[in-house]
């Protein structure tokens, strides 16, 4: 385990007005360390105080997050620290690609990696994982393509959603982990060409991160939510960015201020690439409170 410090600073740049969302902040990521990066999943404690994140080289980040009248400003000096395998070592090789991330209400967290596409599953982040059984679609899956998304509901039900669906006419397959199986009832729908990059479970509702490159312009992204309620059948989206705005939002967590307003806070990799940056960049949801008369 290494100890770090991160340094952050605040994005000065133009305000995008979306339907639905509002922009909050937008927080550059620095550091010295070569093992810093390429994070593609993130979690955020009950309050939006703490973040644990997964980076493609198989490390944890743990962080606080700096706020200001509930505004990010930056993190605080925390830990970045390998992912273990399943006999306590860290992992090497074809083995670190984690890309989704879900903690569980008791606590347990779940890690979905591609290249070697599969689902591990540990007490804490100190513990020995154990695997989650594949479906036997998941060595079929492409590679750098695999299970990039994943989020678990209030009753322990883990979803994973690969980025790619197979083709643009093809809707993404949802697996639901169910008393000890995969079921593949539900899918959420391909519009154009987004590709799947994270996902969250809040009060009910699938919140999906996308992203589409748009070659020279750089990265959009877009979130949609499906009523869970529903069997995915209810579709909002919430929020579509023009390309270049940010840089490669690969991960989401949905948390609610103590004024009882949503949040969506993200995170980018930056694949390691000079001409990358890494950012957390969060909004709030609408309908936010509003100014009393």
């Amino acid at each position: 385990m290494k100890r770090i410090f991160l340094a952050a600073s605040l994005w000065i740049s133009p305000v995008i007005a979306e339907e639905g969302m509002r922009f909050e902040a937008e927080i550059l990521l620095e550091m010295d360390d070569e093992a810093f990066g390429g994070f593609s999943s993130i979690e955020v404690s009950a309050d939006g105080g703490s973040l644990i994140a997964t980076s493609d080289r198989g490390n944890w980040l743990q962080a606080q997050i700096r706020r200001e009248n509930g505004r990010m400003l930056g993190l605080e000096a925390k830990v970045l620290s390998p992912i273990l395998d399943s006999t306590g070592v860290p992992l090497s090789g074809f083995n670190t690609d984690a890309e989704g991330l879900a903690i569980a209400p008791d606590g347990s967290l779940y890690v979905s990696f591609e290249s070697n596409h599969r689902v591990m599953v540990q007490e804490s982040l100190d513990a020995i994982p154990g695997f989650v059984p594949k479906h036997p679609d998941f060595p079929k899956l492409q590679n750098n393509s695999g299970l990039e998304a994943l989020a678990v509901d209030e009753n322990g039900m883990l979803i994973a959603i690969p980025e790619r669906s197979g083709g643009l006419d093809r809707p993404f397959t949802v697996y639901r982990y169910i008393d000890g199986r995969w079921n593949t009832d539900w899918s959420i729908p391909r519009e154009g060409e987004y590709l799947v990059t994270g996902a969250d479970v809040f009060e009910g509702w699938l919140y999906v991160l996308e992203r589409d490159l748009e070659g020279l312009f750089g990265f959009t992204s877009r979130i949609r939510r499906f009523e869970m309620a529903s069997g995915l059948q209810t579709a909002q989206t919430l929020l579509t960015t023009r390309a270049g705005r940010f840089d490669n939002l690969e991960g989401i967590a949905i948390w609610k201020t103590p004024g009882n307003e949503l949040r969506a806070i993200m995170i980018s990799d930056d694949n390691f690439r000079f001409f990358q940056r890494s950012e957390l960049v969060e909004f709030s949801l609408h309908p936010w409170p509003q100014p009393s008369d």
